[in-house]
């Protein structure tokens, strides 16, 4: 039997606008625990990906320009757009798990948005997702 992404994937993820600011972003991955949010449009397509390793880049390049003080002010003045990765590779719920473990290994990825065939976002895979699984099959 092949497994699919659509077996390990979180589906409907927390997902954020374009037009949303840092501050936002670093809110909402505090209060959900979570290290990568997509960034969808108005219609749900996915625009780009926005990962806890961007954000902190972002706020250490705040610090060493500014002032602490100044980090809340500027977090809310910085776009998700102006920030986000628009480089990255989506894949299908459809794809066998086995691919895309050999892909993540091999590209040092540690999450994958999972798109419908209209770009859609429909889930999420995290390295985390494959420890889990890993765990459960050693137990």
């Amino acid at each position: 039997m092949t497994h699919l992404v659509a077996d390990l994937m979180t589906p409907d993820p927390f997902a954020i606008s374009a037009h949303n600011t840092l501050h936002d972003a670093h809110n909402l991955m505090k209060e959900k625990n979570i290290r990568h949010i997509p960034v969808i449009n108005e219609h749900g397509g996915l625009v780009g990906m926005l990962t806890q390793k961007i954000m902190i880049a972002q706020v250490m390049n705040i610090m060493a320009n500014f002032s602490a003080s100044a980090l809340e002010r500027k977090e809310k003045q910085t776009k998700v757009a102006d920030i986000m990765a628009t480089d990255f590779t989506s894949i299908s719920a459809k794809q066998p798990l086995h691919e895309v473990a050999k892909f993540f290994v091999e590209n040092r990825h540690g999450c994958m948005p999972v798109v419908d065939e209209d770009n859609n976002l429909v889930g999420i895979l995290t390295s985390s997702d494959f420890v889990r699984l890993a765990a459960a099959l050693l137990s």
